[in-house]
């Protein structure tokens, strides 16, 4: 609370004074208080990550499956089965994303030295050792060391929009802060810890050090935040566990079963293991990683880096994008939109620093300024009341040198056709009084080198401007008229801040060329105001067509910033963020105020959050993820860190954004291009439609295994296929195929479609309906096979070889039948995934190899086929095709009736 304290009773609370402490008592306080560094993140954890792999229910019965394998003494389907788990571990382990480093980048925003006074000397001290109630020296180009209470400034400017989220330098001043309940925007007081000083210079009377700063508070709420998990890692728990729940009771069934019809026990244990195995997408967890990491791929061609396999698929849920203003909706670079003067009010195209635009009149035609003395005046004093530069370098392009406000002043001009380099010598400055929050105003003082007088050109605040204003200039700018109706300029300069614009006014006056020095008090009257000029920090081009992508895939975008929320709304207004006159906004100091229970209510219907802490951000995002939304949060800011940390996926930008706020979200966008996160969005829902796709694939043979074998044990036959052929089924034949759906480009209208509710199960009902026609078939066909076999008189491990085989085939074929719920595929290109195709190539290859080479035969028990067989087993296994495309065209039947009764 030292904001609201005079500045002696801040030094009398911590024992201080201008002149500092003594080193003796900063070493007091050194040992009292710790040092001024924030905590490190911990360390990652190899054997931790390493151990969560088997972390899972299916897992667990693989190897209770291995464990009764190697009891009854079949060690090669032992080996096979902990093989497969091993290969899990070591593909889930390498694709463990890093350890959460979010701590790590604040810390380096600490400054490493800091100029400090103790007992009355200035000294270069290292951060880490500056206490409570030392006394800091800023100038310009430093980053303030700790937080500290402002007690002397002498036109200092700060960029906090790393902490706060605003785009404009924060202006300092030592004045009480009495309003209620402040954001650290309004502070304009304190300085904290991790901004840096644009320009001017201060002293600082150090109030909070290390964990006890703005951004120690940052960093604890990082630390504390549990990232929520996302709706597919919740689904897929609940279905592994739900699965493994299933699979343990159906074979302890059959294994009763088994007993009580009088099979040996160790036969029956086989059979349980065969169908434990066989139900048991082994596959899967390798495959959802593989799915995660082409999206992964796919989304870095589209400028989005993900740093969390998981974020991809989260992407393609996600309901609500609480966005950062300043650098993710806008470009963070002030710009002039609108001038006003002489009557006329002018557009200004073009955003950014790149001085690329033109000056248009009201008929949209561009302006030359021969024609338009005023206009051509309002720009050259705009230049020349002018303390920053506009720099240009190959890597960074145009940026500026100083305050964004005044540079944003020089881009309009070289758009109106003014050189500044040229304007600088025919106008040499000859005095300046610079800004100062009291005068409210700068002022220049130019030699004009044609006419053999000077001119004084000021900028400032419209209101204060104004009053040292007694005339106004017309049009032609050669005639001035008496400031009579000063309201109506005030209007003009309303009207333009409705629309979110930062207005300046400008005035100037002829002066002798005797004059060479500047006097505040002889500019208080007098003056000629030459109108006004109005920027802002725009909206990026492609979130316009970003926002209306968003609406249509039911998304709801809302904005979260810390600028003032007449600036947010306007901005809110033009990317059509919000509609209507009366625009419900919930600014930071209603925020504070507000209860829990009231903000779950409206932040279902509130779209606009302005002048907010890190913690309303990520108190708006509890309450959001509360009401069952899929949540991604964007944000290049230190003060974003725990709300995209808290958000089912965090997105910052690549370019603009804090490193603090890259470690810590998920996906970074590495052209800063807002339009590329739907770009990354159509990727997620291609992701988790792929992975639909593996399921049913993958599970339809097990349910077929499982129907297989459980008629085979009621009818007395031998079991069709053992514990290890199972496996070379589940993991290598059709592991080909699953990997090829991953490569499933998405279907046509993906990105149109609402979200999926975050509740939805991973198996749909249409899913359900599919996967048991889908095993009726492939288990009755391969059923089949193997008593046609053995009613022939083939050996065992001839008929178990025709069986697996039979299963084989089913599932090439089938494999087409699951790249689309509701597409034939008649309709559908053979090579628009040619991964595909050449997967069912391969895996016809491997099933010869292990059918027809010694070595295969010995591990898995084959016996070499006649052609007489292929021939048998094609047929059936082609009336998967055959089932499945004519339901395909009764659901399609089905549903055109139903459409037709409605209309």
């Amino acid at each position: 609370m030292y904001y609201k304290m005079e500045i002696e009773k801040v030094f009398q609370e911590l024992g201080s004074g201008p002149t500092g402490l003594s080193e003796e008592e900063a070493a007091k306080r050194l040992e009292k208080y710790g040092a001024n560094t924030l905590e490190a993140a911990e360390e990652f954890n190899i054997l931790q990550a390493l151990l969560s792999q088997f972390a899972d229910p299916l897992i667990y019965i693989l190897l209770v499956a291995a464990a009764f394998t190697a009891l009854i003494r079949h060690f090669i389907d032992m080996w096979v089965i902990l093989a497969v788990v091993i290969i899990n571990a070591i593909i889930g382990f390498t694709q463990e994303v890093k350890a959460e480093q979010a701590i790590r980048p604040l810390v380096a925003l600490a400054a490493p030295q800091a100029h400090v006074v103790r007992e009355g000397r200035v000294s270069e001290q290292e951060s880490a050792e500056l206490v409570p109630g030392d006394v800091v020296l800023l100038a310009s180009g430093v980053r303030v060391p700790a937080d500290l209470r402002l007690f002397e400034v002498n036109r200092l400017e700060i960029n906090e929009s790393a902490l706060t989220g605003e785009s404009l330098g924060a202006r300092k001043d030592t004045n009480l802060v009495t309003q209620e309940h402040p954001v650290a925007g309004d502070l304009h007081n304190m300085a904290f810890m991790g901004t840096l000083v644009l320009s001017g210079r201060g002293k600082g009377l150090v109030v909070g050090t290390g964990q006890q700063t703005e951004l120690g508070k940052i960093s604890e709420q990082v630390r504390r935040v549990k990232p929520a998990p996302t709706p597919l890692q919740v689904q897929l728990a609940n279905f592994s566990r739900w699965l493994g729940y299933a699979i343990l009771a159906v074979s302890a069934v059959a294994v009763l079963l088994g007993l009580a019809l009088g099979r040996p026990l160790a036969e029956m244990i086989l059979t349980g293991i065969a169908m434990a195995v066989g139900a048991i997408p082994e596959g899967l967890p390798v495959v959802v990683t593989i799915t995660f990491s082409i999206g992964v791929k796919r989304m870095a061609d589209k400028n989005a880096i993900i740093r969390r396999l998981p974020a991809v698929e989260t992407l393609g849920s996600t309901t609500v994008i609480a966005s950062d203003k300043t650098g993710t909706l806008t470009k963070n670079e002030m710009t002039v939109q609108l001038i006003w003067c002489g009557g006329h009010t002018y557009r200004v195209s073009g955003v950014g620093f790149k001085p690329e635009g033109k000056i248009m009149n009201s008929d949209g035609k561009t302006v030359n300024l021969q024609e338009a003395r005023a206009l051509e005046l309002c720009l050259l004093a705009g230049l020349l009341a002018n303390e920053s530069r506009l720099a240009f370098d190959k890597e960074r392009g145009y940026y500026p040198e100083g305050d964004p406000t005044e540079v944003s002043l020089i881009v309009s001009a070289l758009k109106g056709g003014l050189d500044p380099d040229t304007q600088a010598y025919l106008y040499p400055t000859l005095d300046e009084i610079p800004f100062e929050s009291d005068l409210m105003y700068m002022a220049a003082l130019c030699r004009d080198t044609r006419k053999d007088n000077n001119l004084v050109f000021v900028k400032g605040a419209p209101e204060r401007v104004l009053r040292m204003c007694s005339l106004v200039l017309s049009n032609s700018g050669e005639e001035e008229a008496p400031l009579e109706e000063p309201e109506i300029i005030l209007d003009q300069y309303r009207a333009m801040a409705s629309e979110g614009l930062r207005v300046l006014a400008l005035a100037y006056r002829c002066e002798p060329a005797a004059v060479t020095e500047l006097n505040p008090e002889l500019l208080e009257s007098g003056l000629t105001l030459i109108g006004l000029q109005g920027m802002m920090d725009p909206p990026r081009e492609e979130v316009f067509q970003a926002i209306d992508q968003a609406k249509r895939a039911g998304v709801r975008v809302i904005m979260v910033t810390g600028d003032h929320q007449s600036t947010a709304v306007a901005i809110a207004r033009r990317l059509k963020m919000v509609e209507g006159e009366s625009v419900p906004v919930i600014a930071g100091q209603e925020l504070e105020r507000m209860p829990d229970e009231e903000l779950y209510r409206r932040v279902g219907e509130v779209n606009v959050f302005a002048r907010v802490t890190p913690l309303h951000k990520l108190r708006i995002v509890q309450q959001l993820i509360r009401r069952g939304e899929v949540v991604a949060v964007t944000g290049d800011g230190v003060n974003d860190t725990p709300a995209l940390k808290a958000a089912h996926i965090g997105v910052s930008m690549g370019k603009g954004g804090t490193d603090a706020a890259k470690e810590t979200s998920d996906m970074i966008v590495t052209d800063d291009n807002f339009a590329s996160i739907f770009a990354a969005l159509k990727e997620g829902r291609v992701v988790f439609d792929n992975i639909r796709k593996v399921i049913l694939f993958l599970l339809s043979t097990g349910l077929a295994q499982i129907i297989l074998i459980l008629i085979a044990l009621l009818l007395a036959i031998p079991l069709p296929l053992l514990p290890a052929q199972i496996l070379w089924l589940n993991l290598v034949s059709n592991g080909l195929q699953d990997v090829a759906l991953a490569f499933e480009p998405g279907e046509k209208g993906i990105i149109n479609m609402p979200p999926r509710r975050r509740n939805e199960p991973v198996i749909s009902r249409l899913m359900a309906e599919r996967l048991v026609i889908i095993g009726i078939v492939i288990a009755l066909g391969t059923l089949f096979t193997f008593v046609w076999s053995l009613s022939r008189g083939y050996n065992l491990a001839h008929a178990r070889t025709v069986a697996l085989t039979t299963i084989v085939l089913f599932q090439l074929f089938n494999v087409f039948n699951v790249r689309s719920e509701k597409i034939s595929i008649l309709r559908m290109r053979l090579l628009s995934n040619p991964f595909l195709f050449f997967s069912v190539v391969a895996s016809i290859m491997a099933q010869v190899v292990i059918v027809y080479v010694p070595a295969f035969q010995f591990v898995f028990r084959t016996f070499p086929l006649f052609i007489l067989d292929w021939i048998l087993i094609t047929v059936v296994a082609i009336t998967v095709l055959a089932v499945v495309e004519g339901e395909k065209a009764l659901r399609v039947f089905l549903s055109t009736r139903q459409a037709e009764k409605l209309l």
